[in-house]
């Protein structure tokens, strides 16, 4: 399947990604001011309701007590005007009475309006009343005079005392009142604020989220198909939309061309690899050929010098044999041309056999070795029993290898949902954490080679996990240096895979 095939084109993003983040960057900034805006309207609210108590209730309060500071006044006028009857004393009284008066006239402003015209009307009737009070004084009549103070003067006085009283009771309640009103709103301007706050930190967190999401599907998509592409798999398919507009729509046309190149330039040289290797073992066998016929006196005989250099070139073409056909093993698996021949397989036999293979070697190296086999393991599997049998057996090959003398190996076989779980686990040298993710790519070998017993080329492994794939199982590594290594093979009891290679669409069913 072409790269990009089968995907649907998803709606395009109107904006590009510096468009994305300047959008997001003013809407933030829009929603962390709205928590701004409403705080300071609240404080607006409170700081008229603080100028209200102040220029009213305290002004109130200020006019309340000089009015009761001048009826204190008219006391002591009304008291010089009964004992010293004078012109001066008169007029005295008359200013206080007029005083007073220009005060209760102010309390209209307060929304006082009934203490104002009570208290006025106090002061007309007093003001009549002391000019009797006077005229009783001044004209020696003592008793009548002090009985105009006593009954009428003074109740006066009183009455307007009362009523002032009675104005400032009024002033408190409402100046409680009014300090109730700026504590809830002060504390409805707080849970607005908070509110808003929290609404506002809301909004900010679904804009991160939206630029996040926007910003970190694409660059996770491209990080996934690099991935991809680094370990071989030249046909992964971005989750991107098609043709976007954008800067990730570049990268991703970017990242397609590159891959189909990419994908070109493997099975050029796979199909390279495949001739070459495969042009080499004529040449080859053709060396051999002579070497045995050397070796077997054909051309005449041969001194003990020419026997051992015959026996290095024979040596060297079988490891040179050996390397060319497992480069054509794993040509033809990248090609997609390998066969798998799937049939019943007796696994108690294939377990068996396998553990009969390892014995002899187990006792030669001095390590001990045991095929352990679960509880509920199918009676036959359906694989390609002599790719499965090499593939556990290079494992076993490997775990020998890396383990010293006194160590042990072990193959554990156990079921696994419809699956049969393989294990290989050895207590040998281990490998480098860094370096256990390229174990199963081509001629790569960890730096653990000189703790091993012989040399290797890189391949096996490699020619391991590509039999396993085409199973359609997955083969695993976990070690530690200095403990060992255990690698694990997870295959389906049935594959019915003929045809494999690393692209799916060439498989075909059985």
């Amino acid at each position: 399947m072409p790269h990009g095939e089968g995907r649907q084109p998803l709606l395009r993003p109107a904006l590009t990604l510096r468009g994305r983040l300047t959008v997001g960057a003013i809407l933030m900034a829009l929603v962390l001011a709205i928590p701004l805006v409403v705080a300071l309207r609240s404080l607006q609210r409170v700081h008229r309701t603080t100028l209200e108590l102040r220029n009213g209730a305290f002004a109130a309060s200020l006019l309340i007590g000089k009015l009761r500071q001048g009826t204190d006044d008219l006391r002591a006028k009304e008291t010089a005007l009964l004992f010293i009857p004078s012109a001066v004393s008169r007029d005295s009284m008359h200013h206080e009475i007029q005083t007073v008066r220009s005060l209760a006239d102010s309390l209209g402003r307060y929304q006082l309006p009934d203490a104002a015209t009570e208290v006025r009307l106090a002061l007309d009737s007093l003001s009549v009343l002391s000019d009797e009070e006077f005229t009783a004084a001044s004209g020696g009549k003592a008793t009548e005079a002090e009985t105009v103070s006593q009954q009428w003067v003074r109740p006066r006085i009183g009455m307007i005392d009362q009523t002032i009283v009675a104005a400032e009771q009024s002033l408190r309640t409402r100046a409680h009142d009014r300090v109730a009103d700026a504590s809830d709103e002060t504390a409805a301007a707080e849970r607005t604020a908070i509110l808003a706050l929290i609404g506002a930190l809301l909004l900010a967190g679904l804009i991160t989220v939206w630029l996040v999401r926007s910003i970190s599907r694409p660059v996770f998509a491209l990080e996934a198909g690099m991935h991809a592409v680094a370990t071989g798999d030249f046909s992964h398919q971005l989750h991107m939309p098609v043709g976007r507009p954008d800067e990730f729509g570049r990268l991703s046309n970017s990242f397609e061309s590159m891959a189909t190149r990419l994908a070109q330039l493997d099975r050029m040289k796979a199909e390279f690899v495949s001739v070459a290797s495969h042009e080499l073992k004529t040449p080859i066998n053709v060396i051999l050929g002579y070497v045995e016929l050397l070796q077997d006196g054909i051309y005449g005989p041969l001194t003990q010098q020419q026997r051992e250099i015959c026996e290095t070139v024979a040596v060297q073409a079988r490891n040179l044999t050996r390397l060319v056909r497992r480069l054509l093993d794993v040509s033809r698996f990248e090609a997609g041309g390998a066969r798998l021949e799937c049939r019943q397989v007796n696994l108690s036999r294939f377990l068996d056999a396998l553990h009969a293979s390892f014995s002899v070697l187990a006792m030669q190296r001095g390590v001990r070795f045991d095929v352990v086999r679960a509880d509920g393991l199918p009676s036959e599997v359906r694989w390609d029993e002599d790719r499965m049998n090499e593939v556990v057996g290079n494992l076993l090959s490997n775990a020998f290898k890396f383990t010293p003398r006194g160590g042990s190996v072990q193959l554990i076989a156990a079921p696994l949902d419809g699956a049969v779980e393989l294990r290989v686990v050895d207590t040998g040298a281990g490998i480098p954490p860094d370096q256990l993710p390229r174990i199963f790519q081509k001629f790569f070998q960890a730096d653990n080679q000189s703790k091993a017993s012989g040399k290797g080329t890189g391949l096996g492994l490699a020619i391991a996990k590509e039999i396993v794939e085409a199973h359609g199982g997955s083969i695993a590594a976990e070690s530690v240096v200095g403990e060992g290594t255990t690698f694990t093979i997870i295959i389906p009891e049935k594959a019915d895979v003929r045809r494999t290679g690393r692209f799916p669409q060439q498989r075909t069913a059985a």
